[in-house]
Order: C-alpha cells, then sequence, then structure tokens
C-alpha cells in the first residue's frame, strides 16, 4: 500500500531535529539544515515514537533543552573499536536500570543474548540513537527496541533491495551527518530509535557472536563495557558483595571438550559450579560490577594442551542438507606451541618497508638501521608513498650486500611529495605480487599524513588478506590516521606505535623488527580423518603462518552422511614447522555435540564464506552456491557484502504477527510500519586519535624514566672523556681515501635528550653502523678506525696477533664499541647479534685476547659475555673448536 506522504513528512522534520540538537548553538531557535548555509524555522512536527502531534507547550520545552548545548554519550574502549551504547540527549541522565546478560563460551567462540532496560529520569523528552562499533570478528545477528507499544526491529535484506528501501526511508541524511561529524571511528552500527518521553522506558534486546582472542597465558578472554551495567554508589557496592544486586543478571556457561580448568573476573562472582561429571561444562554469575567504572574482563583457563582445539556444531533441522545451515560445522582453533629459540631458523621472510614522503627527512636513520640489521637470506623491498608510489624493485630481493648496499646508497635519493597520500594504491600493489613461498611478508608502515576517505577502502583490503601478512605502523603523533594505523595492526596481528620522536621511530621500528624475526609457525596444514560417507568442505582454510603468541581459527562444513551411525568420532592432525623443527597434533572431537539452536558457530563460518565469495567473485556456477549462502544470512542475520539493514517501527502486535511470516518487503510499506535510519556505517571521527596518542605518550615517558633509574649511573668523567675522544680527531685526508663509507647522509639533525647529546656523539654511530657489512663483519678500514676516535696505525698495531683476520680483530673492535651505547640507545641487539653470529661461524678466532686488546685500545671495560659465548648452535668442527679455543683460554 503506499505510504502516507502526510506522516513522511512530519516524520522527516522530527528526525531533522537531531541534526539541529547537534547543530545549534546557545540562543538559536530551531532550525533545519537540509540546506548548507541556509536555515529556515519549521515547525512543530511529530515524535518519533507515536503518531501524535506535539503539543506547543512540549515542543517549547524541546526547543529550550536543545539550547542548552553540548550533547552527552556512553562508550567503552576495547582494543582498537569502541563498542557501546549512545543515547543522545541534553542532559546526562538516561539510567541504565536493569542488565540481564547471558553468554555461552565455548572454547574461543562466545554467544551472547543482553536485554537493557533504559529509563529517561528527566522531565524532558530525548531524543535517542542506539551505536554499536563492530570488528571483524564479531557478528551482530539481532537488534530491536522497544519502547510502550512500539518496537523497532533491525532486518536484513538483499542489498539492491534494501537500497531501494533506504530512498524511502525519512532522515537518512541524518546518518551522513553522523558519519562525518561525530568523535568516533571505525565500522558501526547505528540506528535512530526515535524520541524517549520523561519517565519511558526503553528496551534494547542485543544478540552478537564473537570469536575470542587468546591471551600469552592460553586463556580465551571476553570483555563486557561498565557503561552496559547498572552502577552503583560505594554502599551498595559493598552490600553486593554479599548478595547478589536486582538489577543484574549476568550469567556465564562454560564448555570445553577439554575441560574447563578456572576463571578469572575482575569482580565479585559465585565459585564456579562444574555442571557435568568430567567438568566439561561450568556455570558462573557476577555479584556485582567492576568497581570503579572498569569494563568487566573474564578469563577463562582450560585444562590440557591448548594446541588445537574444536568445537562441532549440530545442524539446523529446519534446513535443507547439504546447505551450509543443513550440515554441521567444525570451529577449529590452532595455536601452535612455537619454542623461543630454534637452532635453525629457516627462512627469515619478506619485509617490505613502506615510507610516507613527508616523513623522509626524518626516517633515514630509521631506514638505515632497519636495513643493517636484516639477516642474510630474507628478501626485502622500500617503497615510498605520496600522491603516487615507488619501489626501490620491482619485486623484493634478496638481502645480500650487494642490494643492502645499493638500497643504503638510493634513500637519500627520495624526494619529500607533499602531496595527496594513496597508501591505498601502493597495498594492493603489493597484495597483487606474487607470495614468496615460505616468506612470512611482514609490512612495516611509516605515516604522518590522512588517507582522506579511503580508510575503508584499505580496511577492506587488510582484512582480505590478513592471514597472509602481518603489518607494523607507525603513525606520527600529529597523524591523524592513527587509528587506521592501529586497525590494520589489530586485524593483521600486529602492532602499533605512535611516534613521538625521531629517536622513537627508529628504535620502536628496530624493536618491532626483533619480534618480527621471532620463531613462527610456517607449512601450516590439516589432516582429517572421518568416518566413511564423511568428508570435509573448508570455508576458511588455514594461514599460511602463524605468529608466536597467536591463534587462528578455521571453519569447515561436514558434509555426508556417515555409513556407520554408531561411529561417532572424528579426528583433525595439525602440521607445521618451526625453523627445522616438525611439529605435529591430533585431536579427536565428537560428532554429536549437544545443542542449545543457537547457531554461533555457523554464523561465524557463515559469515566468512559470504566474504570469501565476494572476494574470489563467483562463476556462473557459483551463483547457485551464493544464492544459497545469501539466503541462509538473511534467516539467521548474518551481515555481509550482499546484504544491508533496513528498520522498521511497528507496534508491537503487528511485531508478532510478522515474526510468524517470511520477510516481504510489501510489508514495510503498510500504514502500521514505518522505516526507521538504520545501517551499517564507517565512521571517521578523531578524539580517539588524541585520547590514545596522549595516554602512549604518557607511557612512554614513564617507561624511559625507569629504563634509566633501572641502569646502573654511568661514570660521567668516564663519559666526559668518551666523548672528547671522540670529538677531537678527524680522519686524514689519506684515510678517507683507503675506503669511503656508503653513500649515506650522515648530517642528519637526531634529536634526542639534551643529556644524551652532551655525553655522546651520534653521528660517530651512524658511521660505524653504516660501515657494517650485510653479514654482520666490519671490514679493518680507515673509515672505520676514525669513526672508532682512532687512527689506523693504532688498530693495525694493536691487533693481537697475524693469525687473527683483520676483518675479525674490527668486528671485534667495533663490537666492544658498540656494547657501551647499550645503556643509552636500546636498538643495537640485532646489530650485535649479527656481528656475534659471525664471529661464532669463524674458525679458531681466540675471543679473549681480541677481547683484551680492545678494551685496552677503547679504554673501557668490557666482559667476555659480550660475545655471547654457548649461544648460537655449533654446525661444524672449525666453529665448535673457535668458541672452545676461546672459553678454555
Amino acid at each position: 500500500m503506499p505510504r502516507d506522504t502526510r506522516y513522511s513528512s512530519r516524520k522527516k522534520q522530527a528526525v531533522g531535529r537531531l541534526t539541529h540538537a547537534i547543530s545549534v548553538p546557545d540562543g538559536g531557535s530551531c532550525f533545519s539544515s537540509t540546506q548548507a548555509g541556509r536555515a529556515e524555522p519549521q515547525p512543530s512536527g511529530e515524535g518519533l515514537c507515536t503518531g501524535r502531534p506535539d503539543s506547543e507547550a512540549v515542543f517549547n520545552q524541546r526547543v529550550k533543552m536543545r539550547k542548552s548545548g553540548i550533547l552527552s554519550k556512553q562508550y567503552i574502549r576495547r582494543g582498537l573499536f569502541q563498542r557501546g551504547i549512545w543515547f543522545f540527549y541534553s542532559y546526562s541522565e538516561v539510567k541504565l536500570e536493569t542488565a540481564t546478560v547471558n553468554v555461552t563460551i565455548q572454547d574461543f567462540v562466545a554467544d551472547v543474548v543482553s536485554e537493557l532496560f533504559f529509563r529517561n529520569v528527566e522531565p524532558v523528552s530525548k531524543e535517542t540513537m542506539f551505536i554499536f562499533p563492530v570488528d571483524s570478528n564479531t557478528v551482530v545477528h539481532s537488534f530491536y527496541a522497544t519502547m510502550g507499544d512500539t518496537r523497532i526491529e533491525a532486518m536484513l535484506w538483499e542489498k539492491e533491495e534494501a537500497q531501494q528501501l533506504c530512498k524511502a526511508t525519512a532522515g537518512m541524511e541524518n546518518l551522513r551527518y553522523l558519519q562525518d561529524q561525530w568523535d568516533l571511528w571505525g565500522p558501526v552500527f547505528a540506528c535512530f530509535l526515535g524520541t524517549l518521553p520523561p519517565n519511558r522506558e526503553v528496551t534494547i534486546s542485543l544478540c552478537y557472536v564473537q570469536e575470542l582472542p587468546l591471551q600469552p597465558d592460553g586463556a580465551a578472554q571476553f570483555c563486557w563495557p561498565h557503561e552496559l551495567l547498572p552502577q552503583n554508589n560505594y554502599l551498595d557496592w559493598l552490600r553486593s558483595q554479599e548478595e547478589i544486586p536486582e538489577n543484574l543478571h549476568f550469567n556465564i556457561c562454560l564448555k570445553s571438550a577439554h575441560g574447563v580448568s578456572h576463571v578469572a573476573i575482575n569482580s565479585s562472582y559465585t565459585p564456579l559450579q562444574y555442571t557435568a561429571p568430567d567438568q566439561t561444562s561450568a556455570e558462573v554469575s557476577l555479584k556485582s560490577s567492576p568497581w570503579m567504572y572498569s569494563d568487566l574482563n573474564l578469563l577463562v583457563y582450560y585444562r590440557g594442551p591448548h594446541t588445537l582445539s574444536a568445537v562441532v556444531e549440530r545442524r539446523d533441522p529446519k534446513a535443507p542438507p547439504g546447505s551450509l545451515l543443513g550440515d554441521p560445522v567444525v570451529m577449529v582453533t590452532l595455536m601452535p606451541d612455537i619454542p623461543e629459540e630454534v637452532p635453525n631458523p629457516g627462512q627469515p621472510g619478506e619485509f617490505l618497508f613502506l615510507m610516507d614522503c613527508s616523513l623522509f627527512q626524518d626516517a633515514q636513520n630509521t631506514l638505515l638501521f632497519l636495513l643493517k640489521s636484516l639477516p642474510l637470506g630474507c628478501y626485502f623491498n622500500i617503497y615510498s608513498f605520496g600522491a603516487t608510489f615507488k619501489a626501490f624493485y620491482p619485486q623484493s630481493v634478496e638481502y645480500t650486500q650487494e642490494s643492502m648496499d645499493n638500497a643504503v646508497g638510493r634513500i637519500s635519493s627520495i624526494c619529500p611529495d607533499l602531496g595527496g597520500c594513496d597508501l591505498l594504491g601502493l597495498l594492493r600493489s603489493i597484495y597483487s605480487t606474487p607470495h614468496l613461498h615460505g616468506h612470512a611478508r611482514q609490512l612495516f608502515i611509516f605515516i604522518q599524513r590522512k588517507i582522506s576517505s579511503e580508510e575503508e577502502a584499505v580496511m577492506a583490503e587488510v582484512y582480505r588478506y590478513r592471514d597472509h601478512h602481518r603489518c607494523f605502523c607507525f603513525p606520527t603523533n600529529s597523524c591523524d590516521s592513527f587509528n587506521l594505523s592501529q586497525a590494520m595492526a589489530l586485524e593483521t596481528k600486529g602492532e602499533c606505535v605512535c611516534l613521538h620522536s625521531k629517536m622513537d621511530m627508529t628504535s620502536e621500528a628496530v624493536k618491532c623488527l626483533q619480534r618480527a624475526l621471532q620463531p613462527m609457525a610456517s607449512g601450516i596444514s590439516l589432516h582429517w580423518d572421518l568416518p566413511p560417507g564423511l568428508e570435509v568442505s573448508m570455508i576458511r582454510k588455514a594461514p599460511e603462518v602463524i605468529f608466536q603468541g597467536h591463534q587462528s581459527s578455521i571453519y569447515a562444513q561436514i558434509r555426508g552422511q556417515a555409513q556407520d551411525a554408531e561411529v561417532g568420532e572424528g579426528s583433525v592432525t595439525l602440521q607445521y614447522h618451526v625453523g627445522s623443527q616438525s611439529f605435529d597434533y591430533t585431536l579427536r572431537f565428537s560428532l554429536s555435540p549437544s545443542s542449545d539452536g543457537r547457531l554461533p558457530v555457523h554464523r561465524m563460518a557463515m559469515m566468512h564464506l559470504l566474504w570469501k565469495l565476494a572476494w574470489e567473485g563467483t562463476s556462473r556456477a557459483e551463483k547457485d552456491i551464493q544464492h544459497s549462502a545469501v539466503k541462509s544470512s538473511l534467516s539467521v542475520g548474518v551481515p555481509s557484502p550482499f546484504t544491508s539493514n533496513v528498520a522498521v517501527r511497528m507496534k508491537q502486535r503487528d511485531a508478532w504477527h510478522c515474526d510468524s511470516l517470511p520477510p516481504d518487503s510489501s510489508m514495510l510499506f503498510s500504514p502500521s510500519c514505518n522505516l526507521v535510519p538504520c545501517q551499517l556505517l564507517w565512521l571517521r571521527g578523531f578524539r580517539p586519535v588524541w585520547f590514545k596518542s596522549t595516554k602512549f605518550w604518557m607511557v612512554q615517558k614513564c617507561q624511559f624514566c625507569l629504563e634509566m633509574l633501572g641502569h646502573k649511573a654511568p661514570d660521567t668523567a668516564a663519559l666526559t672523556q668518551l666523548s672528547a675522544s671522540c670529538k677531537e680527531r678527524e680522519p686524514s685526508p689519506e684515510e678517507q681515501v683507503m675506503e669511503e663509507p656508503p653513500a649515506f647522509d650522515t648530517s642528519w639533525d637526531w634529536t634526542i635528550s639534551p643529556l644524551s647529546t652532551r655525553l655522546c656523539d651520534f653521528s660517530r654511530l651512524r658511521v660505524v653502523v653504516a660501515l657494517q657489512k650485510a653479514n654482520g663483519s666490519w671490514a679493518l678500514t680507515a673509515a672505520l678506525a676514525s669513526a672508532l676516535g682512532l687512527s689506523k696505525a693504532d688498530v693495525e698495531g694493536q691487533r693481537p696477533s697475524k693469525g687473527v683476520q683483520p676483518t675479525a680483530w674490527a668486528t671485534v673492535l667495533a663490537l666492544v664499541w658498540l656494547y657501551q651505547y647499550k645503556w643509552k640507545v636500546s636498538w643495537l641487539e640485532l646489530l650485535e647479534d649479527k656481528a656475534c653470529r659471525w664471529l661464532h661461524d669463524q674458525a679458531e678466532v681466540p675471543l679473549d685476547e681480541c677481547l683484551e686488546a680492545a678494551n685496552s685500545l677503547l679504554g673501557c671495560f668490557v666482559e667476555l659475555t659480550v660475545f655471547r659465548i654457548g649461544t648460537y648452535p655449533t654446525t661444524g668442527g672449525g666453529q665448535e673448536a673457535g668458541w672452545k679455543h676461546s672459553q678454555d683460554s
């Protein structure tokens, strides 16, 4: 039926008031902002909850309310994304009276059902909106709000049909305003709820499923925002320690085939009650909200090893067999046991350095230290990006002496580009290049400029290839893309570090490179053993590598019918490599698990299947698969690239009637139903940038002070003498002719603390680093001697014996000299490690004699531990003999 145009016009005016409430200044009147730069007075319109026009007194009261100014919000922070509920209003009280939350956690997947009762305790009406930020591991599949006899429900429709419905929805311009003006960042689910009258209640029902992150100690972590928990005063909080409050019903059910060991919660809770004799299921309830407005943090610990876990979920009996819902689905969580040290690390990886051209004047030394710290055998490339992007090499090249010298020489030739920031084009170019087999791809992204409106597209590309690479992001403290950088790192299990100085840039980049060089699991494969008649169809495959301390969840559909119904078990075997070591683990799981019909694993699997179909494209033969998957996703509320949200306001009696009927867009245009603005949006806010960068700055300053206090106080006189000796002598022209350092600009102004500047000459440190070879050694040259504050004649004269090779003697001398800077700079670890490994591979090097001569020549005292004797495995007689000689002597 055609919609009532008069009602639609009034509704549009009423919805427009939210925009007015956000933008009108004190002393203004009620205006419409439908046309930029022009404001027109508007008559009073209908309220959003009821179809009755507002009285003049209520309208005047609303205008007065909006004049009072600033809107407030409620939100929480969890990792990158902020998760919570916002009520937009001019006064500070929309009280959460009661919260009922039921959480079911099975291994590493959580199924959440919540019901939240809010009440407007103010004497004025308030326009409200619900926002729930989502991430790639969360699926919001059910949402509705109830106010009196009116119900607003979010529904999923195929995208083309939903777009037509959105055109018929009044007030969609408010979502666009929210997208550009509000202070949040990232993808959110947003739905306008309408006007909440005084002393009226709104009930929010929210259901979602979520993959839980793995903590370093093997626990599964679940978080719940404190804004969605009733807040009590101190006396009520003390009373709640003895008995469960009436306004909080928070129940947690835990399940695992491994067995539930214990839980840790930052609030008072009931004792863990096991509900199965083998302790595979348990229950626990909260007795109070966390103290001091803290978010609820729940850690679940399971019994046994954590390398492999499987959750099998029964089919939906209503769905046809062969479809995703009509077959059982298994979720396998991979948590490889990766040793801290391995004898042979194997393939060291592919390292790509992406540098914002506006940072090149400040980042030359950072690139130098990163290039010098790379191990032999890895692959690397350097990209610069601005309005366009350029690469040093068409494809990544192997790290050799020649390629390293070439790259170091080209760093200074990069021209600054203050134009645009084409990070999206650069990432697409990188992802389209062939992946080097056996080499984990890791990106180091240094960025200073905003990506403008391409953030959503950038994250889509990162999400698509998240199982094939890892991002380490380094935004500056003045960067508007901090949130994007953190999202990229979080999505790929990398790290994001906000930079506050040039010293931070080098230090933090090298720290991340150390983490990138840690052992990782590669060559990952799964082998299934199922009863005859059953087979596995992979939905999300195992990643190529899993980094230390991380997990990966894969999903598979179990097809067919078992020939022997009495065989109710299957098994899966995980195989992977860490360096030259091989590992395999086998897990048996039941094919007939209990089920409550909520299908959390099916929903997560469906989300991955739909994204996979969207990325890969579909042939004519796959169109039927896509159509079936989309139809199933609509039935269980799983959003995808093929669907979009539509919210409907209707009377409760009509809602009950519609629940019993299949969805049909024609019912949305009936007189009893009204469309409400509701969409998944990508917000481009700014406030989290300042909050997080400021917080990070405080942490860094505190950490710096602690590190300084933890070190032994330096000998000021010795340091002053060292600084003077470094400055008193410049190399002669004859010495410079013997060998020049690589073509690298060492005139860069290194910003560091005043005390450090007085005590050390960092220009000499840069020269010493620039002279190190790709294999970790140094050649005995006049340039090296000059950088060490010595003459080449002195260095040659103090060589322990003619049997000591000049390169070995120069490497020992440079290593001892670098060791003096360890208390001041933290990014020499990898350079020293390369030098020690090279010395370890040399035969018959008298390290004790070399160390004694180096200490005498440099006027310092460094112990034999500088060479890390015993750290590296021996692989041959000569190598072992060389180290044994040093230790015996």
